[in-house]
Order: structure tokens, then C-alpha cells, then sequence
């Protein structure tokens, strides 16, 4: 892994939220109400995740994104500011609330589910505003907790001036041809190949995108097709007490190696050790790495 003199620019288009995580003793069913022994409240988005994750791996990074006019909103922009994000392109919306992903933790295993509200509102107008500072960066970076139309306008305009765009597709969802033909890399979980890509066999589909699809499960393992064989490298610590926020922390470990020009091998290394350090903390923004705690 090489690091060069000279600090990546990163833009991230994409979503912020709090997420507020109950630790119970099952996974409730259908009808079934549980009592929580305790909980605790984190940052997070995905977006605002991998904003965090690529400054604390030493790239200077532009947010772009959308939060509700209400206390919550404010603490996360201090928050990315803490953090040496520049949010000087986050909107405000007063048609919603800021986002928040209610997370049920048993063992372990996680039950997920987001609003968006302010995410939704994050619209083309604020990503046209913010175009100068996003076409100069090195990369810049999509989730899909925000408007489709949103990450394909992104999509066509990081393209139309020859810049490099990545997108986590997460949470899956169908993805245009043009999106996934444009993207210069797609990082998708396991389980969401279907959504994402149609039926058709996993190999066939990382084949067709060799060097670009990059296929994660959690276990921390990613897998790949670098044109010749199919790659695998896995990470998983008997530690792993935290499985929130690996895929963001994967996607900014391989993004800031990437800008830093090496190897997509190294690239993908370096993106599952980034990960494997998140999984030991809780928070999947207050485990981030820093760049020192990874070399």
C-alpha cells in the first residue's frame, strides 16, 4: 500500500442520519413486542460515513447532502465538521425531519430500518450548486439512500468532465445500465446481486464487470474477477462486535487507496482492513480509522 505526498480531494453525495441502535434479547416478530436492555445513539448515513472514513484516512472531502432544520440536523454538520468534512454544500429541507435508522442489535445480528426524511429532499438544484467543487475532487462517491434521480444526475456530470465516480450500491436497488456501465467502480453486498443486476449467476455478472464489481458479505470478505480468476480476501476477527457500517468503511479505505494509485488488489486489501477496524468498535462512524492506526 503506497501513500502518496499529496492529500486525495473526495466528494460524497449522499445521505446522513442518526442511527439508534436497541440491544434486546431477540429480533422481534410479527406482533410480538420486546423490551430493550439498553441503547445508544451514533452517527451515521451512509454517506456521511464514508465522508468521516475518507478524511480520517487523510483525503480532504466535500459532503453533499440534506438534513431537516431541527437540533439533530445541526449536531451532525458539527459533527462532519469535527471531522474536517466540509458541509458547506449540505442543504436544509423544513418538508422533513433529519434522517434516522432505528437498528434492532441481538447477538450481533441486526435489524434495520431507515428513514430517510431529509435524505429524500437532497435534490439536483444543491448538486448544480456544488459542481465546481465536486468535479475538481479526485473521486467522488454514491450511496442510494438518496433520490435515484439524484445519483444519475451525479453520475452523468462527474462523467461528462472525466472524473473517476464510485457508488455503494446500498441498499439495493435496480440499477440502469447507463449507472452501472458509467460508474468506474460498484461496491454491492452479497445478498443484494439480484436487486441490483437481475437474476443471473454471480460469477456471469462479476465477470462482465471484472475490476469493477466488488462484492461483499459480512464476514468481511470481498470478492472479485480481475479479468483472469475470481479474487477473495476476507478479514474476519473472533472481535467483530459491530457489523454496522463495514461496507462504508470498505469503500473508503478502497477509495482513498485507489486515488493514491495502487493496485486494485491493494486497493481491496487495504478496503477490508479499514473494515476489520470498524467491526471491533461501536459506531460506524466513531470506529473509522485513522490513517496512522492502518499503516
Amino acid at each position: 500500500m503506497k501513500i502518496s505526498s499529496e492529500n486525495p480531494k473526495i466528494a460524497v453525495v449522499g445521505s446522513c442520519s442518526l442511527d439508534l441502535v436497541l440491544y434486546t434479547d431477540k429480533i422481534p416478530a410479527g406482533n410480538e413486542t420486546v423490551l430493550a436492555h439498553r441503547s445508544e445513539n451514533f452517527f451515521g448515513g451512509k454517506g456521511a460515513n464514508q465522508a468521516v472514513g475518507t478524511a480520517r484516512l487523510g483525503a480532504n472531502v466535500y459532503f453533499v447532502g440534506c438534513v431537516g432544520m431541527d437540533p439533530l440536523g445541526q449536531q451532525i454538520l458539527r459533527n462532519l465538521v469535527d471531522e474536517n468534512v466540509n458541509v458547506g454544500y449540505v442543504s436544509e429541507t423544513d418538508k422533513d425531519s433529519t434522517g434516522i435508522a432505528y437498528v434492532t442489535n441481538y447477538n450481533g445480528t441486526f435489524s434495520i430500518v431507515v428513514d430517510p426524511a431529509a435524505n429524500k429532499y437532497l435534490n439536483i438544484k444543491t448538486v448544480q450548486n456544488a459542481e465546481k467543487y465536486i468535479v475538481a475532487s479526485d473521486l467522488v462517491l454514491l450511496q442510494l439512500e438518496i433520490p435515484i434521480e439524484v445519483v444519475e444526475f451525479t453520475v452523468k456530470m462527474v462523467k461528462s468532465h472525466g472524473k473517476k465516480v464510485g457508488l455503494y450500491a446500498s441498499p439495493g436497488k435496480k440499477l440502469s445500465e447507463e449507472i452501472l456501465n458509467s460508474v468506474d467502480f460498484i461496491i454491492a453486498k452479497s445478498n443484494d446481486l439480484s436487486t441490483i443486476f437481475g437474476e443471473g449467476e454471480r460469477e456471469k455478472i462479476l465477470e462482465k464487470y471484472f475490476n469493477k464489481l466488488f462484492v461483499r458479505d459480512e464476514t468481511n470478505s470481498t470478492l472479485y474477477f480481475d479479468g483472469t480468476e475470481m479474487k477473495y480476501y476476507r478479514n474476519e476477527n473472533e472481535s467483530m462486535i459491530y457489523k454496522m457500517g463495514m461496507g462504508d468503511a470498505f469503500t473508503s479505505g478502497f477509495s482513498v487507496a485507489l486515488c493514491h494509485k495502487n493496485s486494485i488488489e491493494d486497493c481491496v486489501k487495504f478496503g477490508n482492513l479499514v473494515s476489520s477496524k470498524v467491526s471491533m468498535g461501536k459506531g460506524a462512524q466513531t470506529s473509522l480509522p485513522y490513517l496512522k492506526d492502518v499503516l
